[in-house]
């Protein structure tokens, strides 16, 4: 792993916003050809630290160390100097320049001729290290954003980077990519850069980290080898709590079929999919991304609707020709992407909690009973413990996980009966997963009818009480709870006999 020496040091950091102690005498070392893990959830004070490595911030008490040297970080450009670089989940590149423009748009050769030749054939040499193929003379805007993050990856290689820190990069790149974005790493890592990896995702923390830190309420808990900690001691440091079952699930009475769905098709997408929903029941769809899990959802909640196939509420016929006929029968569908499509994000809790079931606030003369909806809302806030200041609070400035309870609330106050949860836990840290969970176990136990799409396969498996598994648009294999194994799922899903 690393050497005696750490190339960044973090020496009792303290950081506070107002009455909010956001780092508090926070230690941490980074060591060259090593990569570093840090996992907290949202508001541990993983992003407050990052920031002050990189000097955005700078620290209220103790020091920050390059090399052993005690350094005064007053901006961006003084870390860059050092050989600090940070990479987020979002790609900061400018779209209208070129490949190997954005690659070295750091450095500063005032009064010298720009040779664009050599600029292209130093960028392909650098995207070559990192195994990537890319023409630098195309335009940055419409590159996927694997290939955004390897282009940030280079301009950080270009300016000699030391520190490499990695917030959230895999959140939206899928399996192929995040298996790729894990070998560029190991590569630098191997050239000798320190690289801090913060994830939520704890499967590819083990995969990846030598060494794995823990960050709660601002505060430095802990720092294990990889090999000596397990996943639920981590979860358990991050909460503050011992977590015997992260994932809740309680037995309960599984009733009638609600949802019966019967040989549903769109020509390209899927074909020949049925199955049942029972009151009361977690139906878990499982498979690999393309398999037509979320198209399915769309067609039954008449966003994208079937071409083909037939859906019963009930025992009786209906269509869904549209999101607004689903509600009415009683179809509400959550949504995997909620910054874009789930939120409004400029809005209240309270306008985002009543805006499917608006009609109902406003009676007569289109009047909206504002107090009405604010019990509503209030209502939600403490049943599914979303924690803000107030119910007038915008929901983009609530943490992802507090964000994801408004969206779940903004669905269940529609009063539906069956609920579709896609992908009801990406994005959020480990405590907010498991109040999700709960609030799951506790909608199956009232009786509602629930479809859970999620990637995270021991997420399906340990909160369905079966499990639909689909492989390129089509159902390959339906398991009960006590039969739906890693093995047998997977199997179904990739295909192998």
């Amino acid at each position: 792993m690393g050497g005696p020496s750490p190339v960044l040091a973090m020496r009792g950091i303290s950081k506070r916003f107002g009455a909010t102690r956001a780092l508090d005498g926070v230690s941490l070392d980074l060591h060259r050809g090593e990569v570093h893990a840090l996992v907290g959830e949202n508001g541990a004070g993983k992003s407050t630290l990052i920031k002050v490595m990189t000097g955005v911030h700078q620290p209220d008490e103790g020091e920050v160390l390059v090399d052993g040297e005690p350094v005064t970080l007053h901006n961006a450009a003084d870390a860059q100097a050092r050989g600090i670089a940070a990479i987020f989940q979002e790609p900061l590149i400018f779209p209208d320049l070129s490949v190997a423009e954005n690659i070295f748009i750091g450095h500063r050769d005032q009064g010298r001729v720009l040779h664009w030749k050599r600029m292209c054939a130093d960028a392909t040499e650098i995207l070559a290290r990192l195994d990537v193929h890319i023409d630098p003379r195309l335009p940055a805007s419409g590159l996927p954003v694997a290939a955004q993050q390897a282009i940030e990856i280079a301009k950080a290689i270009s300016l000699d980077v030391q520190v490499l820190i990695m917030d959230e990069p895999t959140a939206a790149l899928s399996a192929h990519e995040v298996e790729r974005l894990f070998r560029q790493v190991r590569r630098l890592r191997d050239e000798g850069v320190a690289v801090l990896f913060i994830s939520h995702r704890l499967d590819e923390v083990f995969e990846l980290a030598d060494r794995i830190s823990v960050f709660r309420d601002g505060r430095h808990i802990a720092t294990h080898a990889r090999e000596d900690v397990t996943r639920a001691e981590l979860i358990a440091a991050m909460v503050g709590r011992q977590v015997s079952d992260f994932y809740a699930r309680h037995d309960h009475e599984i009733g009638d079929v609600v949802l019966r769905v019967r040989d549903l098709g769109r020509t390209g997408v899927f074909s020949g999919v049925s199955f049942d929903v029972h009151a009361g029941e977690v139906l878990g769809l499982a498979g690999l991304v393309g398999a037509g899990r979320t198209d399915v959802a769309l067609a039954l909640f008449g966003v994208a609707p079937r071409e083909v196939g037939t859906i019963e509420l009930d025992g009786k016929p209906v269509e869904c020709g549209t999101p607004r006929q689903a509600l009415d029968h009683g179809i509400a569908y959550l949504s995997e992407d909620r910054r874009h499509v789930g939120l409004s994000l400029p809005q209240s809790i309270t306008a985002n909690i009543t805006l499917p079931s608006l009609a109902r606030y406003a009676p007569r003369l289109g009047l909206v009973d504002r107090r009405a909806e604010r019990e509503a809302a209030d209502g939600f806030r403490t049943r599914l413990r979303i924690r803000t200041p107030g119910l007038n609070q915008a929901v983009g400035l609530l943490s992802g996980g507090n964000q994801q309870k408004t969206m779940l609330a903004k669905w269940l106050n529609t009063e539906p009966r069956v609920l579709i949860l896609d992908e009801p836990t990406r994005g959020i840290d480990v405590g907010a997963k498991a109040d999700v969970h709960r609030i799951i176990d506790e909608l199956a136990r009232a009786g509602l009818a629930i479809v859970l799409i999620s990637s995270d396969l021991p997420e399906v498996l340990a909160v369905s009480d079966r499990v639909l598994v689909m492989r390129e648009g089509a159902p390959t294999g339906l398991f009960d709870h006590a039969e739906a194994t890693q093995e047998r799922v997977m199997t179904a899903a990739v295909g192998v006999a």
